[in-house]
C-alpha cells in the first residue's frame, strides 16, 4: 500500500495553486488565465508535449513513461467556475464578484497538476499519460467535454481509456466512492408554451386560461414519474420556470414553462421525451388550447465501464484501504459531461471525499485542501497500476 505521507511536501505547493485558482475563477469556455496558469505549471515540470486551445481553452499534455511502449490513458480535470456570489468567508475567497469555484474544479485542476508533477519526475510506467484539462463542464450544450471529444482528442492522442475524479461533500476526507454502470444521470431540458386565449381576469369564462392549463400540465407530468414509470427505474421531471402575465387582472394569451429531466436508463429517457409532449398536448387540447414543445437532449448518462471501474477501485484501495472505498454507492441524479468521454472511450469516474463542507453549487462551499494528497495519490496509483501492471 502506498503511503499518503509521501505526498505531504507536494501538498503544500498544491494548496497554493488551488487557492490561487479559487481566488481567480473564470466561467465556461473563457478560462484563459486558468489555462495559462496550468500550461506554465506543466511546462515547468519538464513536460514537452502540451497542446492548448482545444475546445477554445482546453489543454492536453502528454507524459511519456520510461518503461517503454504501451497504451495511453487519459486523466481529466475540469477548470471552470460558476456564476455564484461567494459566501465562504475564506481568506482565499473569490476576487471576482459573482463568480466562484462552487463545485471544486479548482481542487480537481490542482490535484491533476500535483499528479503531473510527480509523474513527470518519476515516470515509473510504460506507455503514456494524457492530462486533460477541460473548460466549460458547467455549460449544458455544447459543453467542454463534448467539444473536446468532437475535436478528436481520443484519436489524436491515442487514448485507450479515460478516467475522472470529482469531490463529494458528505463523504469523509480520505474516502472514495464509486459504482459499476450508471453513476450519474442524463440531463435533458424541455420548453413548453401553452397557447390559450387571453382576457380579463374578472371574466375567465370568456378566455381559455393558459395559467390553469399550465398548472394541470405540471401536475400531470408528475404522474409520469409516480404512475407511469417502473418504481425501480429512476426518473425526475422538474418544472423550474413559469412565465405568465405581468399584472393582477390579466389572463395572458400564453404561458411559458420549462424544466429538466433526469434518468439513468436510455429507454426511460426516450419515454420521458415522448410522454411529456403527449401529456402536455393532451391536457391543453382538452381545454381548447394547444402547446409548442421543444425537447433538448443535453448530457448523456455517466456510465462507468466494468474493467475500468475495477481498476479505479483497486487504485483507491491500494492508497487508503478497502474499508475506505465504497464500491456500491447509489447513482446520483446530477449530470456530468464526462459522460461524453465515457461514450468515446471505456473509463470510470470516482468520487473523492470532501468532508462535512457545504454542498456543491452552494455559496459557502469550498474545496477541502486536506483531500489534495488523496487525489494526487489516487492518480499516481492509477497510472502506475494500469501502465505498469502492478
Amino acid at each position: 500500500m502506498r503511503s499518503i505521507e509521501q505526498f505531504g511536501d507536494l501538498q503544500r505547493e498544491v494548496i497554493e495553486w488551488r487557492r490561487y485558482l479559487h481566488e481567480n475563477p473564470e466561467l465556461d469556455f473563457h478560462v484563459d488565465n486558468t489555462a495559462r496558469f496550468v500550461t506554465e505549471k506543466l511546462a515547468s515540470f519538464g513536460i514537452n508535449r502540451i497542446e492548448t486551445g482545444i475546445a477554445e481553452t482546453g489543454i492536453v499534455a502528454l507524459i511519456q513513461g520510461e518503461g517503454g511502449d504501451g497504451p495511453t490513458i487519459g486523466l481529466r480535470a475540469d477548470m471552470d467556475a460558476l456564476p455564484i456570489l461567494e459566501a465562504s468567508n475564506k481568506p482565499w475567497s473569490s476576487k471576482v464578484p459573482g463568480k466562484m469555484h462552487a463545485c471544486g474544479h479548482d481542487g480537481h485542476t490542482a490535484m491533476l497538476l500535483g499528479a503531473a508533477k510527480y509523474l513527470a519526475n518519476t515516470r515509473k510506467f510504460s506507455g503514456c499519460v494524457a492530462l486533460i484539462f477541460q473548460p466549460a463542464e458547467e455549460v449544458e450544450l455544447p459543453s467542454g467535454g463534448l467539444k473536446m471529444v468532437e475535436s478528436g482528442i481520443m484519436d489524436r492522442f491515442n487514448i485507450s481509456q479515460i478516467f475522472a475524479m470529482h469531490n463529494s461533500p458528505g463523504i469523509e476526507v480520505g474516502n472514495f466512492a464509486i459504482c459499476y454502470g450508471p453513476m450519474m444521470a442524463s440531463q435533458d431540458d424541455f420548453d413548453i408554451v401553452v397557447k390559450g386565449k387571453g382576457g380579463h381576469a374578472a371574466a375567465p369564462h370568456r378566455a381559455i386560461d393558459p395559467v390553469v392549463i399550465a398548472a394541470q400540465i405540471i401536475l400531470g407530468l408528475q404522474t409520469l414519474v409516480s404512475r407511469n414509470t417502473d418504481p425501480t427505474e429512476a426518473l425526475v421531471i422538474s418544472v423550474t420556470k413559469l412565465k405568465a402575465a405581468q399584472a393582477y387582472n390579466i389572463i395572458p394569451d400564453q404561458v411559458e414553462m420549462a424544466g429538466t429531466v433526469r434518468t439513468l436508463m436510455p429507454s426511460v429517457r426516450d419515454f420521458a421525451e415522448r410522454q411529456i409532449c403527449m401529456t402536455a398536448r393532451g391536457i391543453a387540447r382538452s381545454a381548447g388550447a394547444d402547446v409548442d414543445f421543444k425537447y433538448i437532449r443535453s448530457v448523456p448518462i455517466t456510465i462507468n465501464h466494468t474493467k475500468e471501474t475495477s481498476l479505479a477501485i483497486k487504485a483507491a484501495r491500494d492508497l487508503v484501504g478497502s474499508s475506505s472505498v465504497d464500491d456500491k454507492i447509489k447513482a446520483r441524479m446530477g449530470a456530468e459531461d464526462f459522460a461524453y468521454m465515457l461514450e468515446a472511450r471505456p473509463g470510470a469516474m470516482i468520487y473523492i471525499g470532501n468532508g462535512s463542507t457545504a454542498g456543491l453549487h452552494h455559496p459557502a462551499y469550498d474545496f477541502n485542501d486536506d483531500a489534495l494528497p488523496y487525489g494526487i495519490g489516487y492518480w499516481v496509483n492509477l497510472v502506475e497500476m494500469v501502465l505498469a501492471g502492478r
